[in-house]
Formats: C-alpha cells, sequence, structure tokens
C-alpha cells in the first residue's frame, strides 16, 4: 500500500469539497482531494445551481434592500418539519457569511443572474448561476489546481485511519490500488448526502424512502458511514427532500452542458439577458431548461391530473402522488390538464417550474423549448394519440377530473419520474465543523461541510442547500488552514 502526506484530505468533489480544498490550499498547506466517480461534481452539479444569499453586491445593484437579520427571519416562513431539530447557531452562521461566499465564488469567475424573488421569502435573495451549475465545479476545480491541490478522480475512501484516538488519514481504493493518505491536521468528509444510500436511508427515513430512487445515484452515504463506525451522531436523519416529481433532461440539448462553463461564457448570457429582446434569447437562454425540471404542485392545486402509460389516473394529486409514481408501467407518469389551467401558469406568480438563468419557466416556455416532453391537441382524443395512451381511459380519466376539462387546447406533459433530491441527515458537528459523537465528545482529526456537515440546520426553499454547501466548505477551509 503506497502512502502521501498532506496536511488535509478532503473526501468528496463536490461543491463543498472543492470549496473546503480551496479555501485551505496554499503554499504552506498541502491538500488532498479524492473523489469516487470519474469527474468531479457530485450534487452540485446536477443542480439548478442557485444560491440563496442576503446583503449581497448583485442586490445592491438591483437596488433591493436586504440584510442577514431579515434573511434568518424569513426561515421561520418556511413550514418547520416535523420533528426537526432546527440548528439556530448554523442558520446564523449561513446568513451571516453566505454572501461573503457569492462574492468568493464571483472572484473565481463564477457569473450570477438576479436576484430573483422566491415566495415566502420577503426580499428577491435567489442568485442564479450562468451557463449553468457547471461552473461551480470548472471554476473551483481550475482555482484548486493553479492552488496545489492534489485532486484524485476514482478514488475510494474505505476507512479512517486512527491512531492514539485521532483521525490520522484515510486508506483508499484506485485503479492503481490501495494507499494510505495522511492528514496532519484533519479529514473533511464532504461526501454529500445519502440519498441514493437504501440501507441508511431504511435505517435513518424507513423503508418508504428506500423504495425510491435518487436524482444523484452515486449520493450513498459514503461519510455518514465513515463517521458512524467512529461514534458520530445525525442530526435529522428522517428528513428527506422528496420524492420530488421531475421531467428528464432532454437528450438533444446535451450539448449545452458542453459549452465551457468559463467566466466569458457567463457573461455572454448575462449581457444577452440585459440587452437583447425576448426573441432573440429563445434558443440561447431558454434552453436551459435542461435540468431535471420540477414541475409545480400548485398544478394539481388547479385541478391538472396524474395519469400513468394506460391513461388511467392512478393516485390522488393532492395527497402524496411522488410516492406512487415509481410503481407505474416504466416508472413515471403524465401531468395532465386544459387550456383554463394551462392559461393561469403563464405569469408571475403561477409559474410552471423555476429554470436556470431565468429564475422561473411558464407553460409557453416548455411549449416552445420542452417539445420532448409538452404535447398539445384540441381533443382529447388526439391527445391520447399523440402521448400513445388509450383515448377511451384518457377520456375517461378526464372526466373525472376534478376540474371539468372544457377548455381546449389541452396539455400533457410527460414522462415524469419521482426522485429522492437530498437528505437532511446531517452529522452532528461544531461552528469549526469538527464531527461529534452521540454523547457530545469531539472526535480528533475529523471534519464535515456540506449535506454531510448539516449539523442540524434547516435549509427551506431553493439555493439555500448549495448557499451552505459553500458556505461551510470555505469556513472549513479557512479553519483548517490556521496555524
Amino acid at each position: 500500500m503506497s502512502t502521501a502526506a498532506f496536511d488535509i484530505v478532503v473526501v468528496g468533489g463536490g461543491g463543498s469539497g472543492l470549496a473546503t480544498a480551496l479555501a485551505a490550499a496554499s503554499p504552506e498547506v498541502r491538500v488532498a482531494l479524492i473523489e469516487k466517480n470519474p469527474k468531479l461534481g457530485g450534487t452540485t452539479g446536477l443542480s439548478i445551481g442557485s444560491i440563496t444569499a442576503s446583503g449581497t453586491s448583485l442586490q445592491r445593484s438591483a437596488g433591493v434592500e436586504d440584510s442577514p437579520d431579515a434573511h434568518f427571519a424569513d426561515f421561520d416562513l418556511f413550514a418547520k418539519p416535523e420533528g426537526a431539530v432546527d440548528n439556530l447557531a448554523f442558520r446564523r452562521l449561513y446568513v451571516d457569511h453566505v454572501a461573503d461566499t457569492l462574492h468568493w465564488l464571483m472572484s473565481l469567475g463564477i457569473v450570477f443572474h438576479g436576484p430573483s424573488p422566491e415566495a415566502p421569502h420577503t426580499r428577491p435573495r435567489m442568485h442564479n448561476v450562468l451557463p449553468h451549475a457547471g461552473a461551480y465545479i470548472y471554476c473551483l476545480a481550475k482555482a484548486c489546481r493553479a492552488r496545489g491541490v492534489d485532486i484524485r478522480v476514482e478514488t475510494t475512501a474505505r476507512g479512517l485511519v486512527e491512531e492514539s484516538g485521532r483521525v490520522t488519514g484515510v486508506e483508499a481504493d484506485s485503479p492503481s490500488g490501495r494507499s494510505l493518505l495522511r492528514a496532519r491536521k484533519g479529514v473533511v468528509l464532504t461526501t454529500g448526502d445519502y440519498s441514493a444510500g437504501t440501507e441508511l436511508l431504511r435505517q435513518l427515513a424507513g423503508a418508504r424512502y428506500a423504495a425510491i430512487g435518487a436524482l444523484n445515484t452515486t449520493s450513498t452515504g459514503d461519510g455518514h458511514a465513515l463517521a458512524r463506525a467512529l461514534g458520530a451522531q445525525v442530526l435529522n436523519g428522517h428528513l428527506v427532500e422528496g420524492p420530488q416529481m421531475r421531467f428528464a433532461a432532454p437528450r438533444e440539448f446535451n450539448w449545452v452542458k458542453q459549452l465551457p462553463p468559463s467566466r466569458l461564457v457567463g457573461q455572454a448570457v448575462r449581457f444577452a439577458m440585459a440587452t437583447l429582446p425576448q426573441a432573440a434569447l429563445q434558443q440561447v437562454i431558454k434552453m436551459y431548461l435542461t435540468a431535471n425540471m420540477q414541475p409545480t404542485t400548485r398544478l394539481f392545486d388547479a385541478g391538472a391530473i396524474l395519469v400513468n402509460r394506460q391513461g388511467m389516473r392512478f393516485t390522488d394529486e393532492r395527497a402524496s402522488p411522488a410516492f406512487d409514481i415509481p410503481a407505474q408501467e416504466g416508472g413515471h407518469g403524465f401531468i395532465v390538464f386544459d387550456g383554463a389551467i394551462g392559461a393561469r401558469f403563464e405569469h408571475w406568480p403561477d409559474f410552471l417550474s423555476t429554470a436556470p438563468g431565468i429564475a422561473y419557466a411558464y407553460l409557453s416556455d416548455y411549449r416552445r423549448y420542452r417539445r420532448d416532453i409538452c404535447r398539445e391537441a384540441q381533443t382529447i382524443a388526439s391527445l391520447a394519440r399523440a402521448m400513445g395512451v388509450p383515448e377511451d381511459a384518457l377520456a375517461t380519466s378526464a372526466a373525472a377530473a376534478p376540474h371539468a376539462f372544457s377548455q381546449p387546447p389541452y396539455y400533457a406533459l410527460g414522462p415524469l419520474y419521482s426522485w429522492i433530491m437530498t437528505t437532511d441527515g446531517g452529522l452532528a458537528v461544531t461552528p469549526k465543523f469538527e464531527v461529534l459523537r452521540g454523547d457530545g465528545s469531539v472526535i480528533p482529526g475529523l471534519y464535515a461541510a456540506g449535506l454531510a456537515g448539516q449539523g442540524g440546520v434547516l435549509l427551506p426553499g431553493h439555493g439555500q442547500h448549495l448557499g451552505w454547501a459553500f458556505t461551510s466548505g470555505r469556513l472549513c477551509g479557512l479553519g483548517l488552514a490556521r496555524p
């Protein structure tokens, strides 16, 4: 087994891991980052890419008056999950530092559009990355390499090494064999959540969630398992974001993701958004509806229904339909509604989904840019033919809908899948991000940030999980870099 010596070893190459490594690295502090996948990115790379922040330069430029205190108070406008721990000290840490984190990311060449509003926040705080979330990984990885971080992909942590009661390194496997990466200052777990960790889900959230797939199939809770083997505690282990209903990204726009997500590209997109007429933006910006988009549940409040491949309505849409979709043929369903419902989702605040770069997308955007999942017809029978479902079954489902479908055109959106997006169960950590055992004692030499080190803070709404990932990683790295 080969051995390499570093000051800090970071386990996980998503947003929080890259932020930790970059903030810690210097000529005096040697940092290694290992990532089990062939590429860096993690859940950050799959995200919409928004960060919710207060007191930012972009807010000031837009004439938005905001403060960390107002941001802190607005957390309480969101419903608190049953049985949840809420670490107010970490909420305070987040709101006090997230603006600095955003400005730090901007200094690395990452470009943002916004801020945009999101209810129930009382101020516009959503800052959307341009051209897409890949910009985070591109710019952070570039800066890490320039600062000398030893980045190793296809390298999986197999166990933590303890000596005299202190974590001093990581044993890891790679195509070249097993290695020991020693860490003089500490090991940082930035391995994300356990949304794809079937056994952890079963233990912490219940069998109901263990049966659902995850958006990020490699978020298997590796860091949670490594830390729990040393007695670490998980807070809010029962909290799961999802399952959420999502449309798959269109294959024909995959080339967009291949664009270099550099400052130049981001600035070009932002300039186009600010200066070009709407018509000129169509194929340049709104094609960024390429993420796994989440339709609003307001569609069902308005009377839309869910049907399966047989054209049959199979669930109570206003209860918990996301749990029922995976059991349908093909593991998906379709949203069906008429023109009266569709007309409602053309203007703020009734958006159909959030979208990268433009903040919100409406039905007309899907009709124009997501023709692969949006079908439109003047009759229910012709809609059924376009969907490839039995005409009589769809007619029966539409006739029994809570809202009587009577106004053409008729629409179907799908296929629609259900995935677990993230889990909010994070390792208990101190304000210095030291991992804690169940008895409250520190595990010396072991740290966690991002979703792995969420520490009991609740992060409701869009953009706050990503904001926490970068903020906690940056602060953890800065703390470890101190002499």
